[in-house]
């Protein structure tokens, strides 16, 4: 829902407690990160700059995305893009909406597309640091998400590994448009590091991988390139479960995050349909494709599809599983979903508090 949608004049709910798993911070300069940089990436970024896998080097896939996609309220007064002030996140989006945790998925940079994987995995590394001494060191209510430069499996192993057990971090980020499907053998070795490093696997959209964004190619409009993401999170999660991902790290838990949820039971239908008929072609699953979605794969709401009645949004809740769903609001972006006002459809105050709060509680194993 866009922010500029919200009806201002419903009162806001008292007590709401809320888990954001999806706030994106930015930096206001490269000189942010400097101090976590060797003075060889810092002379790096001088001479040569960023260098991604399409054709807008420091932008987003998109053309019409480069203004940051954020709500016009974001900008701080200051200075610097949407996403990149505390004190406006804390006034604006933490205090008034009674975040207790909020979820740090940081996109912009995208150490995880860089062309160079020696300055994409130093980036990665660099803003670790970052996320960590700009945002939760001053704000104890975030939490930092684990980036690495996944097209390097061995670095990414051992930044992974570097970074297990810090409270600081509660989750490892992948981007979906990777140079192959998630699911293929290269990357086995960084979901095995996040796995018994006891990280959920944050797959959230984004990513540059050089391809086009559709499968039918470059789409011509904006509202395309938007749609596009559920297809990528399709892709995604089919490659994972007929690969054979989840037998064999069966203690991995990924999270969709920002893909989408009416595709989710239609798609699990589907694979479970295929594999009963096709299954000899996949000997290494041992159950049907639904059962590994539904023991292995969560899902963050934002940005749901809003049917026209409310039951038919607590069907499609009942067809995924309350309990797969965490709250996100995607802040700064324009399609922000105000957890006042995100659910268009009558819960009852346990399930607000389940959707809102406690399945990500238990989900990261937040206590109470």
């Amino acid at each position: 829902m866009s922010v500029l949608e919200l009806d201002r004049d419903r009162p806001a709910r008292s007590k709401l407690r809320v888990i954001d798993c999806d706030i994106h911070p930015s930096m206001k300069s490269w000189n942010e990160v400097h101090p976590f940089l060797e003075k060889r990436w810092i002379e790096h970024l001088a001479v040569y700059g960023s260098h991604l896998r399409h054709a807008f080097s420091e932008a987003l896939s998109h053309p019409r995305m480069s203004p940051d996609a954020a709500r016009v309220d974001a900008r701080p007064e200051e200075g610097g893009p949407p996403g990149s002030s505390l004190e406006l996140m804390r006034r604006q989006h933490l205090d008034p909406n009674g975040v207790e945790i909020g979820m740090l998925i940081p996109l912009r940079w995208n150490p995880q597309s860089q062309r160079n994987l020696d300055f994409g995995m130093a980036l990665a590394r660099a803003m670790n640091d970052w996320q960590v001494e700009h945002w939760i060191r001053r704000e104890p209510r975030l939490r930092a998400s684990v980036l690495i430069a996944q097209e390097d499996a061995v670095a990414s192993v051992r930044e992974i590994e570097a970074r297990a057990g810090d409270p600081n971090f509660t989750q490892l980020l992948l981007l979906p448009r990777t140079d192959e499907p998630l699911g293929r053998r290269r990357y086995w070795p960084i979901l095995e590091a996040a796995a018994a490093a006891g990280l959920p696997v944050a797959v959230h959209v984004g990513g540059t991988n050089g391809h086009p964004s559709t499968a039918g190619g470059w789409p011509s409009y904006y509202m395309e390139e938007h749609h596009a993401v559920s297809q990528n999170m399709q892709a995604v999660l089919t490659s994972l479960v007929f690969e054979g991902v989840f037998e064999r790290i069966p203690n991995l838990r990924v999270v969709i995050m920002e893909g989408g949820l009416g595709w989710i039971p239609s798609l699990a239908a589907r694979m479970d349909k295929h594999w009963a008929r096709l299954r000899s072609e996949v000997p290494h699953l041992k159950r049907p494709p639904s059962d590994y979605v539904r023991d292995h794969v969560w899902f963050t709401t934002q940005p749901m599809e809003e049917p026209a009645t409310s039951a038919q949004l607590l069907d499609l809740f009942d067809r995924i599983g309350w309990d797969k769903l965490l709250f996100s609001t995607d802040y700064p972006h324009w399609d922000f979903d105000d957890p006042r006002f995100a659910f268009r459809a009558t819960l009852s105050e346990d399930q607000r508090d389940q959707l809102v709060y406690r399945n990500a509680a238990a989900f990261y194993g937040f206590t109470s």
